[in-house]
């Protein structure tokens, strides 16, 4: 058996310094990710005049309910969605004029929905090139609050971001919601928001959330279940057994989920208090699975999909066209180039067994979740690189040495 010690969560990690920034008083974050994203926000959040302390272990983030320090700054958000997302939300709160801007790659992709909602909020937001993309200016002046229409369809951090921002309003929020893809990580969204203080209801599809701002605290980050997909994904690939410790039945990540694909295509799967295992069977079935809840998943299970008996049809992903890359496609590409059949539509994407893969350069577009993806591919087909294997560097930099040990 195989322990996997797995980095702090992304996503958990993004919300948390969200929280200690907007909270009174100074907040510890235990085993916070260390990545280019996570590194990102926090010198987001730097520019913009918060007191962000690190040490190899912990993160230390005075917090200030009444916005940023500063009156005016310039952040850069370099591939971070949820930088790029969140921390204009923070800044509204506050009192002053911010500019963000961002990489190539995150420019292109989609923020309409979310600055729609801000603007019906009374926000100043001007976006400076292509509406609905970075770059853009914040013109803050605090926000009152109210009732407000979203379309989360494309991304569920569309919601989050107003949902954290909802207690530093003036008067709550009612964001009623016209469609809602990846609803686990809105979950995750209201259950850190209580550690903070913070109570966000649901009714039907509106979310309410009363004003009070939040209050400081320590908080533990819990290793990253998209990061661990990967892990979980190589035991049931080559028949080995791989356990990851702070996984377990109480985790908040939905991506924790992919086990359980994992056990209908006949991995044997236990979760636990405090851990999750996985051990392949020598079995891998053929499987249809929708994936819109977990999508982040989706070309884990479309790099180990060629080595089942049976076709692998993941359906309702069409959100995955609009991440780091389009996703869908990326994994279709590649998998072609293995000599796999594939077919793809609007928001699915079915793989059939066949001859064996064989190796080729992965073409990465930059996308961490390519490389690591096709890195389990590649513990069955000799022969695999990619053309850009250090983009992991966005969320597990150290990737590649902890795979390399899984191996051994």
């Amino acid at each position: 058996m195989a322990l996997v010690d797995i980095p702090g969560s992304k996503s958990l990690t993004a919300r948390a310094l969200f929280l200690a920034a907007a909270a009174d008083g100074v907040t510890t974050l235990q085993r916070p990710l260390r990545s280019d994203d996570t590194e990102g926000f926090a010198e987001g959040l730097t520019r913009l005049g918060y007191r962000v302390g690190r040490t190899p272990d912990a993160w230390q983030i005075d917090g200030r309910p009444q916005g940023p320090a500063l009156a005016e700054a310039d952040v850069y958000c370099r591939d971070g969605a949820t930088t790029a997302r969140f921390l204009p939300a923070l800044a509204a709160a506050g009192h002053g004029v911010y500019r963000f801007d961002a990489s190539p790659q995150m420019r292109r992709r989609p923020l309409l929905p979310l600055t729609r909602a801000l603007r019906d909020l009374g926000v100043d937001l001007r976006h400076e090139e292509a509406e609905g993309h970075h770059p853009l200016t914040v013109r803050a002046a605090g926000v009152e609050g109210g009732a407000v229409v979203l379309d989360a369809g494309q991304s569920s951090q569309y919601l989050t971001a107003l949902l954290l921002l909802g207690p530093l309003t003036r008067t709550g929020l009612r964001v009623t919601v016209t469609d809602l893809v990846s609803a686990p990580y809105v979950d995750i969204t209201i259950a850190m928001m209580r550690a903070f203080g913070a109570e966000a209801i649901r009714e039907g599809d509106t979310y309410v959330v009363a004003p009070g701002g939040y209050r400081a605290t320590t908080y533990a980050i819990e290793p990253d279940a998209s990061t661990a997909s990967y892990f979980f994904a190589a035991a049931a690939l080559t028949g080995r057994e791989v356990t990851v410790p702070g996984l377990g039945a109480d985790a908040l990540q939905g991506d924790l989920g992919f086990v359980e694909v994992l056990r209908r295509m006949g991995a044997r799967v236990e979760v636990g208090a405090d851990r999750t295992t996985v051990a392949g069977t020598g079995e891998l079935r053929g499987v249809t699975v929708n994936m819109r809840d977990i999508s982040d998943t989706m070309p884990t299970l479309a790099a180990i999909a060629p080595f089942a008996s049976g076709p692998v049809r993941i359906e309702d992903v069409a959100n995955t066209r609009v991440k780091e890359c389009d996703r869908l496609e990326a994994c279709a590409e590649n998998l072609r180039r293995m000599g796999v059949r594939v077919a793809t539509g609007p928001d699915w994407i079915e793989i059939s067994p066949g001859a064996a893969p064989v190796g080729a350069d992965v073409k990465t577009f930059g996308d961490h979740r390519i490389v690591m993806s096709f890195a389990v591919t590649g513990l069955r087909v000799p022969g695999i690189s990619f053309d850009d294997p250090g983009c992991v560097r966005k969320t597990f930099p150290g990737f590649h040495e902890a795979f390399a040990r899984l191996q051994a």
